[in-house]
């Protein structure tokens, strides 16, 4: 079965290569829905996931190997680092842009550059302490027609990280660890903003709506 599968990635790269990592990268948002304990998964949500997945990150990560390859050619300590420098100063932030503002435009939402502001820097900054590490295995011993599958196989961590940034946490590694190890009577969901926003509004009304009935009673009670 292996040696059939290398056989189809080599016949078929371009296909196997980004059909893998969709689904890997998709599976990474179920993975976060599935820990977060939701009583149903959101399938549109993992569907928006999976459109960006297979439009845009697949796409980039098999063209993007080829290219460092051929710049950069062979596995010495010079050309490792100058791949993974490139690598983290330029694919690394363009991949986490399109993520949220990919996501925000398939949501419709007004601003989907919102999400990015507010989460972009912490999320680069947790990638440098996840992708450099990978890559550097990537390139220093994966073959080309596999990269793409092995970059795949780091991204569903990432894309569960990705998912949870971006619906209840601020883009940080503790943030992330905090959720996944919280004790399960205390593991709460904060991904649904308008919940949260609702409740909010209900609170405020009732404080609002609290002196005025106070004020009421004292005014029936003087009477």
């Amino acid at each position: 079965m292996r040696e059939a599968f290398l056989r189809h990635v080599r016949r078929f790269p371009w296909v196997t290569n980004v059909t893998l990592y969709g689904c890997l990268f998709a599976g990474g948002d179920f993975c976060h829905q599935w820990f977060s304990r939701r009583e149903e998964i959101d399938w549109r949500h993992t569907r928006n996931v999976a459109v960006v997945a297979f439009s845009f990150h697949g796409n980039f990560s098999f063209f993007w190997m080829r290219f460092l390859e051929r710049r950069f050619p062979g596995r010495s300590a010079g050309m490792l680092l100058r791949k993974l420098f490139l690598d983290q100063s330029t694919a690394a932030p363009l991949a986490t842009t399109v993520f949220y503002t990919g996501l925000s435009f398939l949501e419709g939402k007004e601003d989907i550059m919102e999400d990015w502001r507010e989460k972009f820097l912490n999320t680069y900054k947790t990638g440098l302490m996840f992708w450099p590490f990978m890559q550097f295995m990537n390139f220093a011993l994966v073959p080309l027609y596999l990269r793409t599958p092995f970059t795949g196989c780091c991204a569903f961590i990432w894309a569960t990280f990705l998912c949870f940034s971006r619906q209840s946490g601020d883009g940080t590694a503790t943030a992330a660890l905090t959720w996944m190890f919280a004790p399960k009577d205390l593991h709460i969901e904060l991904t649904d903003d308008e919940t949260g926003s609702k409740t909010e509004k209900v609170d405020s009304k009732e404080k609002v709506n609290a002196p005025k009935d106070g004020t009421a009673e004292s005014k029936l009670t003087q009477n």
